[in-house]
């Protein structure tokens, strides 16, 4: 016979399947109405979801009224973002002394902002910012070495996305 956790824990996640299968297309739709950007609007959706799903295993309820309070905030998380990769750009513009003019230069601005927001962020805090490993871990909740091991990550992913976007021009 199974533990009343096992069983707990299957009915959880059934109606966790139930939520998101009826509750992902109007999140995603919320989403998008917002950013007019269909992939922003999918990165929303899932980190919506996977809150909720980590708020349902420490035994809340998400609700879809939850879910879109919780999209709400994760929005503004984007907006904050999004506000401050622009502000980065124009810093970068005015430091330089001119507008990005190379097609190098637009090409590496774009690949930062493609890439996922963990990637960009240690690689910023490394490179713009110029913060040691250590710094950067303490910026980050992680020790050195972890950082070491995202910023090694964080480079391959940027070397990927530049590559791609290089190869389709």
């Amino acid at each position: 016979m199974e533990s009343n956790q096992t069983v707990t824990d299957s009915g959880r996640s059934a109606g966790f399947t139930a939520l998101y299968a009826r509750e992902y297309p109007r999140v995603h739709a919320f989403a998008h109405r917002r950013t007019g950007d269909r992939s922003a609007a999918e990165d929303i959706a899932a980190e919506v979801f996977r809150i909720a799903w980590e708020h349902v295993l420490k035994d809340g309820k998400a609700t879809p009224g939850w879910l879109f309070v919780t999209a709400r905030n994760v929005l503004g998380n984007h907006y904050r973002a999004t506000a401050r990769l622009t502000e980065l750009h124009r810093r970068i513009g005015e430091e330089i002394g001119r507008a990005p003019a190379s097609a190098e230069d637009s090409a590496v601005l774009d690949t930062l902002d493609r890439l996922a927001d963990h990637h960009r962020e240690v690689l910023l805090l490394s490179y713009w910012d110029g913060l040691s490993a250590a710094e950067a871990g303490r910026m980050l909740g992680c020790g050195a070495p972890a950082v070491w091991v995202r910023l090694h990550r964080a480079r391959k992913a940027f070397r990927e996305l530049y590559i791609s976007s290089r190869e389709s021009v």
